[in-house]
């Protein structure tokens, strides 16, 4: 998402570079560029519109400030639009010191069946809540079947009542079930529906009306850009729902969606989901979105991640190895099966201030992990322990094991040896050393 975007307003940017002061004339060439990168990612045209008018109106006139050149004036004040744009401040949910009671609206197909299981495994990891999966899904067929092999794989009680075909019932029976059952959290998830269909904006409407949620969401398809914008507006003025989730956006997406979203309905984008596994949703935090939109990445939400897999000891002991070179190749396994525990490859590149320019043009295998796992898991673990011992004999061995050429393992042990020397570096400063390795590792 977004990396189109993210190329064409540097791009605009370049047009001030080497100039010593805004001008009209100057930031009139580089605000045609970035209205062009907007619509191209599918802003609403209103929006992109607006948005470049603010920035003139913040940058004409400016001098250029200590130590920025007009160019670095333009990003931050883009910047600032940019946040403010997507909603400024991050909006968390509403939770209730009691029950909770969450409703989920949306179009067939936008990912809402699978975020409400996202929705309550996060819950879960954060606020220790006790959910409450609702089926008040009665026309899609194995939509109830589904929500209950989500709820399986999360480990979360489903209610739902198959002889039911009344939602407006179900929703209701559910948090009677809730409270006697000691749930503090019910996610209700209803039917996709179309918002030229009167008769089903009608029903979730009386939803709505009937268990007076803490929480409305409407899930949207990120990937349905400007569609999904129109369609949002149209809900809302039926549900007049709380916040906006955006799915899917680890697809192939301009991001027009995330952009046009709160200034159309103004309301909040609050949750985002970036990929298929339970785990994938991220709290949406308009200022680290924008950071990564113009390329400077999103380091707090990548420590975030770390976090979550890593405890106080863990990082300690991988401290003390690293200072005294003992990091191994069980180790750098151990490494690998984390970070693939923290989503998506190419995401997390883009959210290394830098990183993303280093890669140039090079594409993220996000299968490359599988043979530098094969080629570990062939070796003994003397030679995991101690990669310099391997010698041919050894390399050959290791090969055929694998299944991999001898090219691929030598790559490996040179990479391995690079990333050592880099998290030694790290721990003693050293960025731009750092960063000219990443170009070494391409």
């Amino acid at each position: 998402m977004f990396n189109n975007l993210t190329d064409k307003l540097n791009s605009a940017f370049q047009v001030l570079k080497g100039h010593g002061k805004i001008t009209e004339i100057n930031v009139a060439e580089t605000l045609k560029e970035v209205r062009r990168a907007l619509l191209e990612a599918d802003v609403n045209y209103k929006t992109a519109k607006e948005f470049t008018a603010n920035v003139k109106q913040k940058a004409l006139g400016q001098d250029v400030l200590n130590n920025l050149n007009p160019g670095q004036l333009m990003v931050k004040i883009v910047k600032d639009q940019l946040t403010s744009l997507m909603g400024g401040d991050t909006a968390g949910i509403n939770l209730s010191n009691t029950l909770t009671v969450v409703l989920m609206s949306g179009l067939q197909g936008s990912g809402k069946t699978t975020f409400c299981g996202k929705l309550s495994k996060y819950l879960i990891k954060k606020k220790s809540k006790k959910p409450l999966l609702v089926a008040c899904d009665v026309y899609r067929p194995a939509a109830i079947e589904q929500l209950k092999v989500i709820g399986d794989q999360i480990g979360v009680e489903v209610y739902s009542d198959e002889e039911e075909k009344n939602p407006v019932k179900i929703a209701k029976d559910s948090i009677k079930f809730a409270k006697k059952n000691g749930k503090n959290l019910v996610i209700i998830d209803t039917a996709g529906r179309l918002a030229i269909d009167e008769k089903m904006m009608n029903e979730i409407k009386q939803i709505h009306e009937a268990i007076n949620p803490n929480e409305t969401l409407f899930v949207v398809d990120s990937m349905t850009g400007q569609d999904a914008v129109n369609t949002a507006k149209t809900f809302n003025d039926i549900l007049n729902f709380d916040g906006v989730i955006l799915t899917k956006l680890d697809g192939d997406t301009r991001g027009g969606a995330a952009l046009s979203i709160k200034s159309v309905v103004d309301k909040p984008i609050k949750f985002i989901g970036t990929g298929e596994k339970m785990d994938a949703i991220d709290v949406f935090h308009p200022e680290r979105m924008a950071d990564r939109i113009l390329g400077m990445g999103d380091i707090v939400s990548l420590v975030e991640k770390a976090q979550d897999l890593y405890d106080e000891k863990q990082a300690r002991i991988l401290n003390k190895k690293i200072a005294k070179s003992q990091f191994g190749l069980d180790d750098f396994l151990d490494q690998i099966k984390k970070i693939k525990q923290m989503g998506n490859l190419k995401d997390m590149v883009n959210m290394i201030p830098g990183a993303s320019k280093a890669m140039g043009d090079n594409e993220v295998d996000e299968d490359s992990f599988k043979h530098i796992e094969a080629l570990i898991y062939s070796m003994t673990p003397k030679e995991r322990s101690n990669p310099k011992i391997i010698d041919v004999s050894r390399k050959k061995r290791i090969s055929k094991g694998s299944g991999l050429d001898v090219q691929e393992l030598n790559r490996l042990l040179k990479q391995f040896e690079q990333m050592s020397k880099m998290m030694k570096m790290m721990q003693g400063g050293g960025s731009g050393k750092i960063m000219q390795m990443m170009q070494g590792m391409k």
